[in-house]
């Protein structure tokens, strides 16, 4: 009876943690696009408000001058957060992965506030990185407020990431799939019910809360011949190109822009002048491109030409917005940018083919997904959303088959993902899988014991033996007046050795020593071969800290993976 009332209890615990970030997240979500949709139309941004402007030189200043004193007003926040850049979706997946510490709240919010005013002002970024990021930062804060242990902590985080993801898509099942595919990366019974009900929680209020309409709507897409299913899959494999060429611009603007004799702070205003200077002769690149993504779903909406030339200016606006230091996302500009190819790619083969082909919104969705999936790391993930979305499972298959190769050869090419190279430029390697990434996040710092024999490194044989022997240790540490590290001697070397030499004699050349930030991924490898009782631990300037037990540094190892593997196999 008891097992049963603790049982009961556990599971309401879990299904109010569910409804309460779900709620609260999909709140912020459905307030912040509207915000968005809000300044677009105030702004002269969206392609509605510009139609019906009441004069052209008002349109053309505030073309112009709109995503300058945008990028303006986000430099100057930017300036206020220490590391001087926008946090966003890999700072919560490296939260979670390395399971040390909690996202920023401070930075956090502050990157927001710059993603709405960047998306507000017509920067070509993405709305869906932002409210991913600020849906695990509630999650997160919900978590501090009921003290959770950083395994539920990490569940609450992607019980936010699924509400946002779930509101803005109107995709319960692919909020899901997102959070565990992308954020926790590991699929367990303990996360999936807190984080079902809060995706489910997010569907609910997307229609009942300021409801925004859905971001594909397709009445007919019928696939017409089994033989397409070739030329999605090859459609897959350019789309994979076409993914590459967009992370690739994006990391090379923003190493340029570092370089530029431009103040950090006026970056994003110079970006905003400049975009909006390109944008009086092609407005489609202003904002996420919601319009024209719709748009390039409808057969001969763009001829062949404006798709090209529309898919390569937004390829280079969303680089150059990103990399220039507006706030903002990846994912809204990969949705456009895909659907763009896959439109043109559909036109092709229907001119090429002298064949009826499928419509063009069919080759429009698959190069959409197939583009979208290997930026941001979720193949499934997208796929579901076009099913979710569509309800057409033929179209959903043939959007599985662009993905399948897409995400493939991308990762061949480029990596996992646009945010894992990211995280990777800040030392955090998810590349060898989530153990990995976790030993490499904790270091030997808490496992040096400072207590551990010194000798001069003019010390005697005699007297360094008399020392280990007072010590009861078999080996001892030179050092000099400085404190630096000059070798090891050990006690078996010494027995045969004459007593009137110096020690320093017999000291390995190749002794093993390792820094106290070394992580203990790397100690580990490090140890493969070791064999002794400590190994010495220094600074970056080899002055000596003090010595680790190899059991020690094992069983911090053993721990953290126990850890790890509870948090995905316990039960809730």
């Amino acid at each position: 009876m008891k097992a049963t009332l603790n049982t009961l209890l556990r599971t309401s615990y879990v299904a109010g943690l569910g409804i309460l970030i779900g709620l609260s997240a999909a709140v912020i979500a459905n307030f912040f696009v509207a915000g968005i949709l809000w300044m677009n139309d105030s702004l002269l941004i969206s392609p509605r408000s510009r139609m019906m402007a009441s004069s052209e030189w008002l349109l053309l200043i505030a073309t112009v001058m709109v995503p300058a004193l945008g990028g303006l007003a986000v430099g100057i926040i930017r300036h206020f957060i220490d590391e001087k850049r926008f946090h966003g979706p890999p700072d919560i997946i490296a939260t979670v992965q390395t399971r040390q510490g909690v996202p920023a709240t401070q930075p956090g919010l502050l990157s927001g506030i710059a993603s709405l005013l960047s998306l507000g002002s017509g920067a070509s970024v993405g709305q869906y990185g932002p409210l991913v990021h600020l849906g695990g930062l509630l999650g997160s804060l919900w978590s501090r407020l009921f003290r959770m242990d950083i395994s539920m902590g990490n569940i609450a985080i992607a019980c936010g990431v699924a509400a946002a993801i779930s509101t803005i898509f109107h995709a319960p099942i692919a909020g899901i799939l997102f959070a565990q595919e992308v954020i926790l990366r590991h699929f367990s019974l303990r996360a999936l019910a807190p984080i079902a009900v809060a995706s489910i929680v997010g569907y609910v209020a997307a229609n009942t809360i300021l409801p925004q309409p859905p971001l594909l709507q397709i009445e007919s897409a019928e696939i017409l011949h089994f033989w397409e299913f070739g030329l999605f899959l090859l459609l897959g494999m350019a789309s994979a190109l076409v993914a590459v060429a967009y992370m690739q611009s994006i990391l090379w603007v923003g190493r340029c822009a570092s370089a530029m004799p431009i103040p950090a702070i006026t970056r994003p205003a110079f970006a905003g002048a400049a975009l909006g200077v390109v944008a009086l002769w092609f407005p489609e690149i202003l904002g996420t491109g919601g319009e024209n993504l719709r748009f390039a779903l409808i057969d001969e909406a763009f001829s062949r030409w404006e798709l090209a030339i529309l898919l390569i200016l937004k390829i280079l606006a969303t680089a150059w917005c990103l990399g220039m230091g507006f706030a903002g996302g990846v994912f809204s500009p990969a949705l456009l940018i895909g659907s763009l190819f896959g439109a043109l790619f559909g036109s092709l083969v229907a001119t090429l083919s002298g064949v009826n082909s499928s419509a063009v919104v069919v080759y429009a969705v698959c190069g959409m997904v197939a583009v979208t999936a290997p930026v941001i790391g979720a193949p499934m993930t997208t796929v579901v959303i076009v099913f979710e979305m569509t309800g057409h499972y033929p179209l959903t298959i043939a959007a599985l088959s662009s993905v399948a190769l897409a995400s493939l050869t991308t990762s061949r090419l480029f990596g996992r993902s646009l945010f894992d190279r990211q995280l990777h430029q800040r030392g955090i390697d998810l590349s060898g899988g989530r153990s990995k990434a976790l030993l490499t996040a904790h270091t030997l710092q808490a496992l040096i014991n400072p207590s551990c024999l010194q000798l001069s490194p003019r010390a005697s044989v005699n007297d360094a033996m008399l020392a280990m022997s007072q010590a009861q240790v078999a080996e001892a540490y030179l050092v000099d007046a400085a404190g630096r590290y000059l070798g090891t001697v050990h006690l078996h070397a010494l027995i045969s050795a004459a007593p009137q030499d110096e020690a320093r004699q017999y000291a390995p050349p190749d002794d093993l020593y390792l820094y106290s930030d070394t992580p203990l991924w790397e100690s580990m490898q490090a140890l493969r071969e070791f064999v002794g009782e400590r190994v010495p631990v220094v600074d970056r300037q080899y002055r000596l800290i003090g010595a680790v037990v190899e059991s020690d540094v094992i069983r911090a190892y053993l721990d953290i993976l126990a850890d790890m593997r509870r948090e995905e196999y316990a039960p809730n």
